[in-house]
């Protein structure tokens, strides 16, 4: 299917924007405008009202989340967030597929480019590496996702910002349970308790998630406990303990080819021979200490630290694995985590007019004990495959990053707003080799990326209810361990050719409340250089080189607004141009077959994405509604020559909610892709064996019950 792109629509909205605003104060002054609920997000700072930041960011309820919905995945409830295209690969094995702007789309496994918080404790890695396995959805609260520039302010990897925040236990205890069944045989259960008493409050989840898969060969489960603790000092400081444990075993489809997908869209025939897999044991807790020192002045500490352990059963075949460089098809990944981060949060005055101003240090670090070994027995020639054999790689990697960042926030005038930061990132990688057996010699080494991140923005409050901004900045991201961990040519050891991605970053936004609801634009204009692309990617594993300069030219377009009587609308649009601005070589060796021109799209990336959700959702009773997602086609290589169509698919869900004397119950059905469109539902970027697609289902139900007791 096929949009037309719109992207000039911005100039039109620059016109209408103010005259619909002006309409606006007219009738709130008249007495006739409903009141927008003010909503708030994070900043370095503190709360701050999403309309006052220089930004887009979005902010998602854990409530609609779960609120007739599975309750797994974020791809789940973040359609509607523009910009952003997150994708349910329908493989547990590899994670969400999840860009922002087109940052992150390379990703074949894990989260890349994006940065990842949950409850301001990373859940992206230092090297830049994200993974979602450990968000429980059963407790959060809300998410935020921040877009462009001053998304840089958070460091490495950061072309977006997705930060999961936990609920906070409050009054008297309550005990909730929650199921869902769905197709496929999947089954979710989950169970909480919450409350508060005097100077503490507490959150304790769990929740189990079982599903024989869409496809053959993705069976998967995940059990989940997640944890939240706050403590109120007399001094009128605060700590907060979380705390989080994750167990994954999931079996991997792989990718398909165009026959395969043709002749059984469901098949996993390479993975059933391999018996591709990955099992992960991951631990982590941090604690944060909060306190103001005065009227104007604050502190806030937080340390974190864990412990994540994966085991990974490749489709390499023996015959791949007889060079004595050779890495073998089973990884094994030994990781301990931790890091601290110190704020300091000023108010004051500059030039008589508030200055705000926050100063802080953030140090991570990551030690890897990274293992290979063969994925069979026996001889080459009549192989036990999908077995653990000999050892053929064994290392130890290092990875730190020490960032000193400050931010500024200025009200110059009663409509004017100046914001300015910097960051000055450096990471660190050292490798020490401890396989060293012949002809594999010892491939130790270090490499170190630095790199100074300004942002600014200015913010322009033509009205109340409109507020204009431009803002822009300089990002940069290193390649990650994964992605260093193998060389294009076969030899041993990491990939320390591979230079870190910096991006500049411009964009243009306006936000207005309208009519009791919420309208924003934003035009935005990204140059990289030193991109980082997939350079092979053969029976998954991947390697990865530098493609020269990039552009990402985008549009924006959201709109969510709720009647009195409970209708609600969400409209969410993203127009994006992504493309290679130099001629590079996508094989290994180059061959002329092999060049990319200038002027191809970046795979992985739909340029167009619409999602529009409308429904009635009052607080009790009987309650329904329908969604609609779309995406236009995506190139599945960088030589644009296969690709995925476009698709559309619906859903409905109803619903009802009560309560009775002390029970809040919640009940609900749904219907996924209810007209059983058959589509890819995401993409394996430049698969070596042309095995690019991943299907997505048919038509699929879900139905789900909660109750919770407040004694």
């Amino acid at each position: 299917m096929k949009f037309s792109a719109a992207p000039t629509a911005c100039l039109l909205l620059a016109a209408w924007f103010p005259a619909l605003a002006q309409e606006e104060d007219q009738a709130r002054d008249a007495g006739s405008a409903p009141t927008l609920g003010e909503i708030t997000v994070s900043t370095p700072a503190g709360p701050t009202p999403l309309f006052d930041v220089a930004g887009s960011v979005d902010r998602v309820e854990g409530a609609a989340m779960r609120d007739s919905r599975l309750g797994v995945n974020l791809s789940e409830s973040l359609s509607g967030v523009p910009g952003l295209q997150i994708q349910n690969r329908q493989n547990y094995a590899q994670d969400l597929q999840i860009s922002i702007r087109g940052f992150g789309a390379r990703s074949t496994f894990g989260v890349r480019g994006v940065r990842l918080y949950v409850d301001g404790i990373p859940a992206t890695l230092p090297d830049g590496q994200g993974q979602t396995s450990n968000i429980d959805i059963g407790s959060v609260d809300h998410v935020e996702v921040l877009r462009g520039p001053f998304s840089a302010l958070y460091g490495n990897s950061s072309g977006g910002v997705v930060q999961t925040f936990t609920e906070t236990g409050e009054g008297p205890p309550r005990l909730g349970f929650s199921m869902a069944v769905a197709s496929f045989g999947t089954t979710r259960t989950g169970v909480m308790a919450s409350g508060s008493s005097g100077a503490v409050d507490y959150l304790l989840s769990a929740g189990r998630f079982e599903t024989d898969g869409y496809r053959d060969h993705s069976a998967a489960y995940r059990d989940i406990v997640n944890g939240k603790f706050g403590l109120a000092l007399d001094d009128g400081s605060r700590l907060t303990l979380v705390a989080n444990s994750v167990h994954l075993n999931a079996q991997d489809p792989l990718g398909l080819t165009a026959e395969q997908y043709a002749l059984n869209r469901r098949s996993a025939a390479v993975a059933t021979q391999f018996d591709t897999r990955k099992s992960v044991d991951q631990t982590q807790a941090g604690l944060t200490y909060e306190r103001r020192l005065d009227g104007d002045n604050a502190l806030r500490l937080m340390v974190y630290g864990g412990e994540r352990k994966t085991s990974q059963y490749q489709a390499i075949p023996p015959s791949a694995q007889s060079s004595p460089t050779s890495a073998g098809g089973v990884i094994g990944l030994d990781r301990d985590f931790g890091g601290v981060d110190l704020r300091w949060i000023s108010q004051m005055r500059l030039a008589d007019r508030p200055f705000e101003l926050v100063a802080g240090l953030e140090y991570n670090k990551l030690r890897e004990h990274r293992t290979g070994y063969e994925n069979f027995l026996g001889p080459v020639a009549r192989p036990v495959l999908g077995v653990q054999g000999r050892l053929r790689r064994n290392e130890v990697n290092e990875v730190y990053n020490l960032d000193p960042y400050v931010q500024g926030n200025w009200r110059f005038a009663d409509r004017w707003t100046l914001e300015a930061g910097v960051r000055r990132s450096s990471v660190d990688f050292d490798s020490q080799d401890h396989y060293i057996v012949g002809a594999n010699g010892n491939d130790s080494g270090s490499a170190r990326y630095t790199e100074t991140l300004p942002v600014a923005s200015l913010r322009y409050e033509a009205t109340r209810d409109l507020a204009l901004y431009t803002s822009v900045g300089r990002g940069f991201e290193t390649p990650t361990l994964n992605e260093l961990s193998y060389r294009p040519d076969g030899r041993g050891g990491l990939n320390f050719a591979l230079q870190p991605a910096v991006n500049d970053s411009l964009e243009v936004g306006a936000k207005a409340r309208l009519a009791g609801g919420l309208l924003t634009a934003a035009l935005f204009k990204t140059r990289t250089s030193d991109e980082i692309v997939t350079a092979t990617n053969i029976g998954g594993r991947a390697t990865f080189q530098n493609a020269g300069r990039t552009t990402r030219d985008g549009f924006e377009l959201a709109w969510q607004h709720e009647t009195e009587d409970h209708w609600r609308t969400q409209l969410a649009y993203t127009w994006l141009d992504a493309r290679y601005s130099d001629t590079f070589c996508a094989t290994v060796p180059c061959t002329a077959a092999g060049l990319v021109p200038a002027g191809n799209r970046i795979p992985g990336i739909a340029p167009q994405a619409l999602f529009a959700s409308y429904g009635w959702v009052p607080p009790q009773g009987w309650r329904a509604g329908t969604e609609l997602r779309a995406l236009s086609s995506i190139e599945a290589n960088d030589r644009n020559t296969v690709s995925a169509p476009g698709y559309a698919v619906v859903a409905l869900f109803a619903g009802y909610v009560m309560q009775w004397q002390r029970w809040d119950l919640n009940a609900f059905a749904r219907i996924d892709n209810l007209f059983d469109r058959q589509y890819i539902g995401s993409v394996i970027v430049n698969e070596g064996n042309a095995r690019y697609y991943e299907p997505a289902p048919g038509r699929n139900w879900t139905m789900g019950l909660s109750a919770a007791y407040r004694f």
